[in-house]
């Protein structure tokens, strides 16, 4: 009887170690090192019936490889999509993260329901009158969907052989375990080995694989780094519990953009596709308000119009506060420090909050002039126009810079009735047939002069 292999590992970052040790080198976590077996039996390949030898893989000439074939599955999800970069790519592996309770089952069970392809919804969470409940809730039906609740990895491509599905999501990859490996489910051996196991699945058959993987507490996704560069999408889902709105975004992506983002609204009945975002970011109200300001920025190639609110007030202790949310604290300083010494606005005695409405954080330069704009509106108490955005980012020199595609937010802020956008004079205008009036400027005192006169 052959001896057992065991080894030592990181339960926070992956590392393997020859031998226990109380303080995990790599990543400086204490207690986090534990014992695994790593090899119980001899591996056979993810079939466990009719397993035919298969021919080894020959060497072809990059002009000769056929791509046609693979075209991209439709998730009937136009947001999905858009981040996947235009669909699933077939024998993919997609990993899905996101904070507990934020929706990342929803997303998917709701996907599977739409889907077209006969779908096997794995599921080592929630039994299957669970799902049905949450099916039930988001009033979809379909005959497509199939439900099944396993952990084990060599009972599920049983299933899989007999259904032959399209599609296979797993629920989670981190509740699932293998026989060829003796440690406890949710390990860092049995994450890898499930993993392996389900790629070579996916790129024998051609089958898209689709994984929730759960969080630690740092926003990392569980288990080892490995996991993500062995997938081809790893997918982040968030947004804050308290608002209602959720960003689904790219972290790495084989197929496509890592730029793109998908917006969801949820509700009651699901998460809502937000096709224009714009509208849902910018508040609506009667009364004119001061410290309010509309920036016209970009996530990856959609233009989106944002609300920067602003509140300047007398500080009450001896060091002021500078608290922003959605938006870089750092930068923050730098802008009011252009502020006082390039404009000559006293704001080093006084608080200075900051929040991108809407729950999201933003980036992107091109919302400088617009946080400018908010902040001397509100330390004056004079409120700005409501037809006036802005898309410029603020120099050290008191300038304001050029930002990328400035089209596309014309055309956006146009779109959405606003009359006036104020830009830089150095930005390389297209030839617009447009009714909304450009506004340039090269310094901040020529923004001042036009807002407050």
């Amino acid at each position: 009887m052959s001896k057992t292999k065991t080894a030592f590992f990181c339960q926070n970052c992956g590392t393997q170690f020859a031998k226990w040790q109380g303080q995990c080198t790599a990543c400086k976590e204490w207690n986090t090192i534990t014992e695994e077996v790593i090899e119980k039996a001899e591996k056979v390949s993810w079939k466990t019936t009719n397993n035919k030898s298969t021919k080894a893989a020959t060497p072809l000439k990059i002009n000769e490889i056929d791509t046609s074939t693979e075209a991209r599955l439709n998730t009937q999800n136009h947001e999905f999509n858009r981040v996947l970069g235009g669909g699933i790519v077939p024998g993919s592996l997609i990993l899905l993260g996101g904070e507990p309770g934020i929706g990342k089952s929803t997303l998917l069970l709701q996907i599977s329901l739409q889907l077209p392809y006969k779908t096997l919804y794995v599921s080592g969470e929630e039994s299957q009158k669970q799902i049905k409940m949450r099916a039930e809730r988001i009033h979809k039906n379909s005959q497509n969907c199939y439900i099944l609740t396993e952990t084990k990895t060599q009972n599920i491509f049983r299933q899989i052989e007999e259904l032959e599905p399209d599609i296979v999501v797993i629920d989670s990859i981190q509740t699932l375990h293998t026989d060829y490996i003796e440690s406890s489910a949710g390990s860092i051996s049995q994450i890898k080995e499930c993993t392996t196991e389900l790629i070579k699945f996916a790129k024998e058959t051609a089958t898209p694989v689709l994984l929730i993987g759960h969080i630690t507490k740092d926003g990392n996704i569980a288990g080892p780094k490995i996991l993500e560069h062995m997938v081809d999408t790893v997918l982040q889902f968030e947004g804050d519990r308290n608002h209602v709105y959720r960003i689904l975004r790219a972290h790495k992506n084989r197929f496509g953009s890592t730029n793109e983002i998908g917006i969801y609204e949820m509700q009651g009945s699901g998460l809502r596709e937000v096709s224009n975002p714009s509208e849902i970011l910018i508040s609506k109200h009667e009364e004119d308000l001061s410290g309010n300001a509309i920036a016209a920025t970009l996530e990856g190639i959609r233009p989106l119009l944002i609300e920067v609110q602003a509140l300047v007030s007398t500080a009450v202790y001896g060091t002021p506060q500078r608290t922003t949310t959605g938006y870089n604290a750092k930068r923050l300083n730098m802008i009011l420090a252009v502020l006082e010494k390039r404009a000559g606005f006293r704001l080093g005695a006084k608080d200075v909050f900051l929040n991108i409405t809407g729950g999201i954080t933003v980036d992107d330069p091109a919302i400088d002039l617009a946080v400018v704009a908010a902040i001397l509106s509100s330390n004056e108490d004079i409120a700005l126009p409501k037809d006036i955005c802005f898309a410029a980012e603020v120099g050290l020199a008191g300038e304001i810079r050029p930002v990328a595609r400035i089209e596309q937010r014309i055309l956006e802020a146009e779109k959405l009735g606003f009359t006036t956008i104020m830009v830089s004079k150095y930005c390389k205008f297209p030839k617009l047939n447009t009714a909304i009036s450009i506004q340039k400027v090269a310094k901040i005192e020529e923004v001042v002069s036009f807002l407050f006169g």
